[in-house]
């Protein structure tokens, strides 16, 4: 039986069209508030819409809803892509 080895990634990484699992948030208790009133939490499954041009954000949909990130917020939350 081969073992499978998921590999986490920070959604900055993650390839626009892909769903991806949060496994993980790497920051303080404030950042995980502020990413709580997103819907954002481990265990979410969310799909990246695309990151913006020149420094923009990261456009994710979650639930069915459209959310923009800032590409710092972005590189503190790490996922597993679903195949």
């Amino acid at each position: 039986m081969k073992k499978e080895i998921k590999m986490e990634i920070s959604l900055l990484e993650l390839q626009a069209g892909k769903e991806a699992k949060i496994v993980r948030l790497d920051d303080g208790c404030g950042f995980q508030k502020k990413i709580a009133t997103l819907n954002l939490r481990v265990g979410k499954t969310i799909k990246k819409i695309t990151t913006q041009p020149l420094a923009g954000p990261v456009v994710l949909e979650i639930d069915h809803t459209k959310v923009a990130l800032g590409r710092g917020m972005a590189m503190k939350i790490f996922v597993e892509e679903k195949k």
